[in-house]
């Protein structure tokens, strides 16, 4: 039954906490946490160092960076501007794994994945709307125009949606990489979590590269390494959560409630019965055809994601072009 136990998340976080809930443990796959008190942050390494590992996570070999941040979600420029500081860190610690951490004047694209008209998928364009680019300048001018020594060239590109453009984003970007020849890609994109809690208040970073859709089941072709041939880091916020894992977390709550009442403990031991995945599954019946395949987003989504696509943007200047910096 495991392997048809598919909850939609695009979190590795997500994936390891799943076998953890079933006593299963993932050869191969190394967790470790870290939680700062003093500003609720809290960070985790998940690491899939083996092909065996990464078939049963569904994941890809590499090293995915969650940071979780309940004040992701406030209005606090002050929080933000800290998050956007350890981003600036945490990118600069994937770049050590792809070889790239010690190279000068370094050659940065940044994409904005995503359809601008939907509020949720709107996280990487408006990311790149806030960049500081500067490869325009540096090769008009040469690198002394930003007043110092080295400078990186950083592009950004919004490739749209195959429903805007009747093209894969990787044919797109495909091109575009052959043609200015980057260092590196950064892919942002708006991503599906297993836990309401997670949405808007995490923040991924995968020196995998990244997959377009996946967590809505829009399988498009991967950016990654494979497909474009320079590294790729995916850069990724749990905008979406599937309305059959809100139902199924509503059902949990409803068999704790059942099982403290007398009178209806037994209907609440007999659902108890009942793994995870028997569970999941009878949730994705009950809801055909009406709600399944449904993904809901919190109300103020839209203000939220201009928040963080500015978040994540600082983080991004703050690396690669010292911009934002005092």
């Amino acid at each position: 039954m495991l392997e048809k136990y598919s909850v939609r998340t695009d979190l590795a976080l997500e994936e390891k906490e799943r076998f953890e809930s079933d006593n299963v443990e993932v050869q191969g796959v190394v967790l470790e946490e870290e939680y700062d008190e003093e500003r609720e942050i809290r960070v985790s390494r998940v690491r899939i160092e083996t092909e065996k590992g990464a078939k049963i996570m569904g994941k890809p070999v590499g090293t995915y960076l969650t940071v979780e941040a309940p004040n992701l979600a406030v209005p606090d420029e002050d929080c933000h501007r800290e998050i956007s500081v350890d981003l600036a860190g945490f990118i600069q610690e994937l770049l050590e794994n792809t070889g790239l951490g010690e190279k000068e004047d370094l050659s940065v694209m940044v994409v904005g994945l995503g359809n601008r008209q939907v509020t949720p998928d709107a996280l990487g364009p408006n990311v790149v709307d806030n960049l500081c680019v500067t490869r325009h300048i540096v090769k008009e001018y040469g690198k002394y125009a930003m007043g110092m020594e080295h400078a990186n060239l950083v592009s950004a590109i919004v490739p749209g949606v195959m429903g805007q453009t009747g093209m894969e984003t990787v044919e797109i970007i495909k091109g575009v990489v052959q043609e200015t020849k980057p260092d590196l890609v950064i892919a942002v994109d708006a991503l599906a979590a297993r836990n309401s809690r997670r949405l808007n208040r995490t923040i991924q970073i995968a020196d995998t590269g990244i997959h377009p859709g996946s967590g809505v089941g829009n399988h498009r072709n991967g950016l990654t390494k494979d497909t474009l041939g320079i590294p790729v880091i995916g850069i990724g916020v749990p905008t979406v959560v599937d309305a059959a894992t809100i139902v199924n977390d509503t059902m949990e709550n409803l068999i704790s409630a059942l099982e403290t009442s007398e009178m209806l403990k037994g209907v609440g031991d007999v659902l108890r019965t009942y793994n995870a995945a028997e569970k999941y599954e009878l949730v994705k019946e009950l809801l055909s055809p009406h709600l399944n395949g449904m993904f809901m987003t919190p109300k103020d989504v839209d203000e939220m994601v201009k928040q963080i696509s500015y978040t994540i943007s600082e983080g991004i200047n703050m690396l690669f072009t010292n911009a934002g910096k005092e």
